[in-house]
């Protein structure tokens, strides 16, 4: 799994950080009705703890996006200090054990993040991807499906790659009606690799595998930009259709 490209595509909004960075200086905003209990405790904060919260989450973001793992963990561990009731620090320090294949670490750091703030999507999906890579599939498929609810229609990319996720959930659990279904959903001219890898996966269950390189081949042909077609490609790694560079169970996935 390649934490770096979940996290690009599917950024946890971080409300505490807005917050601050739009206080008025030397006064506190009135606060909404809205707010959750850890939020309005943020804002209570003097005015220097906030900023130095922000400069800290900032920079551990950065450093997560180039790699640096134990670098953004010290700068998280920096910022719980200031604030430990912040989901973005357990969120990202999830991400961080994620880079690590620490998957048990990683989910007890993402329930903790969604222990603070109620459906939020981006909490969910990271929960959700706990659950496909340590093959918890009914689990997995029911979080995916509510969260496909909350994914607006332009964001297509994303829509569509947890419906693949699905799929290869509900092939799991045997559900071979729904799945044939969900492979012919879309077709060729949709705007995403969604068919070639419907179709790619078909062909692993079936052991054809030079068909199912071949679905892929069209897919890299297509979608040039290897950005897009890497979380496809994490996701084959982690169902076990394509041989792990970790050497972890990569068996097929019949």
């Amino acid at each position: 799994m390649n934490a770096r490209t979940l996290f690009s595509l599917f950024v946890l909004v971080t409300p505490l950080v807005s917050q601050a960075q739009t206080t008025p200086e030397g006064k506190l905003p009135d606060a909404p009705q809205t707010l959750m209990s850890h939020q309005q405790a943020f804002l209570n904060l003097p005015e220097e703890d906030r900023k130095s919260f922000v400069k800290l989450i900032t920079e551990a973001e950065r450093l997560f996006q180039q790699k640096r793992i134990f670098e953004c963990i010290e700068e998280l561990d920096k910022a719980s200090k200031i604030f430990v009731d912040s989901p973005e620090i357990y969120n990202l320090r999830g991400s961080c054990f994620v880079e690590m294949r620490a998957f048990d670490k990683a989910l007890a750091q993402y329930e903790k993040a969604r222990a603070f703030t109620k459906d939020n999507a981006s909490i969910d999906f990271n929960i959700a991807e706990m659950y496909f890579v340590t093959k918890e599939w009914k689990k997995c498929s029911d979080l995916l499906e509510k969260i496909l609810k909350t994914i607006p229609p332009q964001q297509t990319a994303l829509g569509r790659l947890v419906e693949f996720k699905v799929l290869l959930c509900k092939k799991k659990l045997g559900m071979k009606d729904e799945v044939a279904a969900m492979a012919e959903k879309y077709d060729f001219l949709d705007d995403s690799p969604y068919h070639y890898y419907a179709k790619a996966a078909i062909c692993y269950d079936e052991n054809d595998l030079v068909k199912a390189e071949e679905w892929l081949a069209i897919a890299a042909r297509i979608f040039t930009d290897p950005n897009v077609l890497a979380p496809w490609q994490d996701t084959l790694v982690e169902y076990g259709y394509i041989k792990s560079f970790y050497g972890d169970d990569s068996s097929p996935a019949n």
